[in-house]
């Protein structure tokens, strides 16, 4: 495998340490990690691991991710900055952007104030990548991905088909996008944002931030909400009525600021955070009859 996709110019990185691309900051190595720089790329790989029946996964910005310690014996495909991180506007009025999906939420939240359009400032404070965020629906403070996607250009697993989807077609709902079923890979999101105030914007965008210093524990390493949100309840409040706050494994623990958050201490290996997760989830159910669903994809 790697002496072939070396043949094909490809930037490649061997035996590559998980931990360094993945918010966790824990985690096993990878066999190798693929940039790709242009959507033609994108396909040869596509294309390559599947003659070749290789596994494969796709990385954004790895705000959502944990790779086991024990590695994984696949290739990891990641989109470069240099390729997919771009912003682009198709009418007059410039309510209309399309954006590359390598780019930070963080990133645009910032063009996209300065240029005066409204609408995704919810989302100013995700960690991650577009393409992560349109992946999974990320929404926060009440607005979702779902409310400004207008449609998704993507490639189809095997590398064959390039197409657009619609919103419709995207099938948005809580936490989750046709693309998690269907496997195809996001390159490009066009949005359809709103006129507004660059100052209204830029003070929505700083309350917000403060809000979300203020509540979770930004100043650690985690993959943000460990748990998604069962119905009818909050994953933080059931796990700190379960007397959790604070409970550690390890490195791991559950966060003593906002229970939702399992973090990394220091020196946490990824055996620590699931070893934590698990034994949230059965407290949690012993106690409640819920069963926590983690929102982190576990990886090996």
């Amino acid at each position: 495998m790697i002496n072939k996709l070396k043949a094909m110019g490809l930037n490649l990185i061997e035996d590559a340490d998980m931990s360094r691309y993945t918010s966790f900051r824990a985690g096993g190595h990878a066999a190798a990690l693929v940039e790709v720089e242009t959507k033609d790329e994108l396909k040869a790989v596509l294309q390559f691991v599947n003659k070749e029946n290789i596994p494969h996964i796709m990385l954004g910005n790895g705000s959502n991710m944990l790779f086991r310690d024990s590695g994984y014996e696949g290739l990891v495909i990641r989109l470069s900055q240099t390729g997919f991180d771009y912003i682009e506007y198709s009418d007059e009025e410039a309510c209309t952007v399309h954006v590359g999906t390598a780019m930070k939420n963080g990133v645009l939240a910032k063009i996209l104030q300065q240029d005066g359009l409204a609408g995704f400032e919810f989302a100013s404070g995700i960690p991650g990548s577009i393409g992560g965020a349109v992946f999974m629906n990320a929404g926060a403070y009440g607005g979702e991905m779902k409310d400004i996607v207008k449609s998704v250009k993507a490639i189809s697993p095997d590398g064959l088909e390039e197409r657009i989807f619609t919103a419709e077609e995207m099938d948005f709902s809580y936490r989750h996008s046709i693309l998690e079923e269907n496997g195809y890979i996001a390159v490009e999101v066009t949005m359809e944002l709103k006129k507004g105030d660059k100052e209204e914007i830029a003070a929505c965008m700083k309350e917000l931030l403060e809000k979300r210093n203020s509540k979770q524990p930004v100043n650690y390493p985690s993959a943000g909400s460990t748990f998604k949100r069962p119905e009818g309840y909050f994953a933080g409040k059931l796990i700190e009525d379960a007397g959790l706050k604070g409970l550690t494994v390890g490195g791991a623990q559950v966060s003593t600021l906002h229970s939702g958050f399992v973090i990394n201490t220091g020196g946490a290996t990824a055996t620590d955070i699931l070893q934590l997760m698990a034994l949230v989830q059965n407290t949690v159910y012993d106690k409640f009859g819920v069963m926590l669903e983690p929102e982190v994809r576990i990886i090996g």
